[in-house]
This record gives structure tokens, C-alpha cells and sequence, in this order.
């Protein structure tokens, strides 16, 4: 009989976009796999991928103390009646209620920490019982992996995991064939493009992006500043529709929406930009790098990781737009050979340090050692 995996997170998207490749794998090493996530477009390709699909009813940004209990009642029901041998769990919500009722139901748990995200960037009591919440549930996972080793430090420092059930990995580990650089796709341009590559919430530091390019635009008003992601209205810090609109029709930026062939987006800008607050190990800026892309992100976890100041982009400081603005022209100043080095330089370290290899077969370690235990 195949011994069954569950994996739980907070989008379908999430899960086809990010881990796919790390199911498959699991699924030629003979397990059973069983996606649980909330309903959306990608949930039918999930199914055709061949795993197991199940819809989880969940509000992401909900704090509705009825709400949240009625999720810990529909994860018990539906951990109870898939009954996996092994959970694999990700962001907030299922790493919480669902190491909870995988304790009641004794169902080994791994669980991946990929940022600290807003609970541990504000001060407002929910998030104070957040944090509480996690010092009582990280004593249940067999293993729990951090997307960056500041995070980790931090939990350990707080105690709220051991440092022996507890491991830093490069993130989410990127697939550096899909994510591959395609050669000329700047020097034939006459312009110079920035892009920038997030949900639209303010701890991504969307409003320092566009202070920067006002700043920018005044002595250059040719350079183009472009703007990928979605509107995330159910966040705290989000972004109104107005607001966005008030850019564009500034002409700060071009907008475009969102995409399912980032590869496309990122072969056609010079540099990209994330100026976050705090991340987990962010995706797009290894997806970026991989391309032999350039990069200016914010001295921060997560973000930091990725970059060597000078080498293959430029750090600037947190919340800082006048700063970020002066590594902007910094970057635009160079000459192409010297960004085209400093592209390269972004995939070697990709390649080095956050190949999706390390993560799939750290992976494969874990379950197999957790299997070993129950036997």
C-alpha cells in the first residue's frame, strides 16, 4: 500500500506554481498525494496532474473568532477523513489549526515557515495571539523548515521551536530550467525598464516604489517602471483600486496585472525591483535572478538573502524611497556589459544556493526519516 501525503496550503495556485515539482517527485517515489487547498483555477490542474484534490473553505485574512473555529471543525473532518500518514503544511492558518488537529488525530506534521509575514511586523492583540499560538503549536511538528535563517534564529532565540526538529531551506527552491535566461532580450531595446513583482500591500513597500520613481522620473523621465500583482484587498495594509489607478494615470507606472508566464515579464526588463518591509525568501527575486537579472531589494530577511550588495544588485534601506531611488539610477547608469555581469553573477548564486533540487531532496530526507519512526 502507498503511503500517503497530504499538503495543505492557503491557494491551488500556491501549490501549483511553487511545489508541483516537488509532488511529482513524490509521486515517482511511489507516494500517494492528496492536495488540500482552497477552490480555484488551479485546482482541475491539480486533479489532472494526477493528485487527489480536496477544497478547503478558508478566508485567508479572516480574524472572525467564529470563522476560525468553524476552519479548525472543517480540518478535522477533512484530516480525519483523508487520514495521511504525513502532513506537509504551509503559511499561517495551516501551520496554526492544522498542526492542532493533526496533534488530536496523531498525524506527523512537517511545517514550512515562509515569513514572518504581518503578525510579527505589527502590534495589534490578534497578531500578539498569533505569535502566543505558534509558541504552543511548533512543539507538535516532527520537522518545521524555515525559508531563511534570520526567521529561524528568531524562533529559536524566542523558543518557540527546538533546534533539533527545526532546519533552515533555500525557500521554495526554484526551478532554474523553467526560470532560464533568454539571451538578447535587452540589447535590441531603447528603453530601460524596471519592474516590480508583488501583491499590492503596503509591507512590499509598494509606496516607497512609487516615491522612487517620482524621484527618478524628475531627471529621467524616460525610464519605464512596471507594476505585476494583485490587488489583495482582504490585507491590512492593502491597496486600494483608486490608489492604483492614481498611478497609472500619473503615468508612474504601467500596470499588468497579474501572469501565469512570468518568465515572459521578467525576460523583458533590465532590472527588478522589490523593496519589502520583510519577506520569507522571495520567490520573484530568485526567479529574477535565475534569468540573469540584476536586482535591487531592501536590506531585510528574505530579500537580503538573495542579493551580494554590488555584486549582483544593490541593497538599500528598509522604507527608504530616496534611497531605493539613488540605487535605481545607480543600476541605469551602468553600463550593459556591467549588468549583463551582474546577471550572471544573480544565476550562479541561484543555481549555488536555491536550486529547487535541494529543497525536493531535503524533502525526501524528512518523510523518509518520519516514516522510519512510525515503523
Amino acid at each position: 500500500m502507498h503511503q500517503h501525503v497530504a499538503i495543505v496550503l492557503n491557494t491551488s495556485w500556491n501549490v501549483y506554481n511553487f511545489r508541483l515539482n516537488l509532488l511529482k517527485k513524490l509521486q515517482e517515489n511511489g507516494y500517494k498525494i492528496t492536495v488540500i487547498s482552497p477552490k480555484d483555477e488551479y485546482s482541475i490542474k491539480l486533479k489532472n496532474e494526477g493528485f487527489n484534490y480536496i477544497d478547503l473553505k478558508m478566508d485567508n485574512d479572516g480574524t472572525n473568532i467564529i470563522q476560525e473555529l468553524k476552519l479548525i471543525l472543517h480540518l478535522f473532518k477533512i484530516y480525519k477523513t483523508v487520514n495521511p500518514d504525513i502532513i506537509l503544511q504551509y503559511t499561517i492558518k495551516p501551520n496554526i489549526y492544522g498542526t492542532l488537529v493533526a496533534s488530536l488525530l496523531k498525524i506527523p506534521v512537517v511545517n514550512n515557515i515562509s515569513g514572518l509575514g504581518t503578525i510579527f511586523l505589527k502590534d495589534k492583540m490578534v497578531y500578539k495571539f498569533a505569535r502566543l499560538l505558534y509558541k504552543f503549536i511548533l512543539r507538535f511538528p516532527k520537522k518545521v523548515f524555515f525559508q531563511n535563517r534570520y526567521d529561524h534564529e528568531r524562533f529559536l532565540k524566542q523558543k518557540l521551536v527546538k533546534a533539533e526538529n527545526s532546519e533552515t531551506i533555500p525557500g521554495s527552491g526554484i526551478d532554474t530550467t523553467r526560470f532560464s535566461p533568454i539571451k538578447n532580450s535587452i540589447k535590441n531595446r531603447s528603453e530601460f525598464t524596471f519592474l516590480m513583482i508583488a501583491r499590492l500591500i503596503k509591507d512590499k513597500g509598494l509606496i516607497e516604489y512609487i516615491e522612487a520613481i517620482r524621484v527618478v522620473k524628475q531627471n529621467y523621465p524616460f525610464i519605464k517602471f512596471q507594476l505585476i500583482g494583485s490587488l489583495y484587498i482582504g490585507n491590512p495594509t492593502a491597496i486600494t483600486e483608486k490608489e492604483l489607478n492614481s498611478w497609472i494615470d500619473e503615468g508612474l507606472i504601467e500596470y499588468l496585472g497579474v501572469s501565469d508566464n512570468m518568465e515572459k515579464v521578467i525576460s523583458k526588463v533590465d532590472c527588478v525591483v522589490l523593496p519589502s518591509y520583510r519577506e520569507g525568501l522571495s520567490r520573484v527575486l530568485l526567479e529574477a535572478a535565475s534569468m540573469e537579472k540584476p536586482i535591487i531589494t531592501t536590506d531585510v530577511p528574505g530579500c537580503k538573502d538573495v542579493v551580494d550588495d554590488g555584486i549582483n544588485g544593490y541593497l538599500c534601506e528598509v522604507q527608504n524611497s530616496e534611497d531605493l531611488a539613488k540605487k535605481m539610477i545607480k543600476m541605469f547608469s551602468l553600463s550593459l556589459e556591467k549588468r549583463e555581469e551582474m546577471g550572471i553573477k544573480s544565476r550562479e548564486k541561484v543555481i549555488a544556493e536555491f536550486n529547487e533540487d535541494i529543497l525536493i531532496n531535503k524533502y525526501l530526507e524528512t518523510i523518509k526519516n518520519v516514516f522510519a519512526l512510525k515503523i
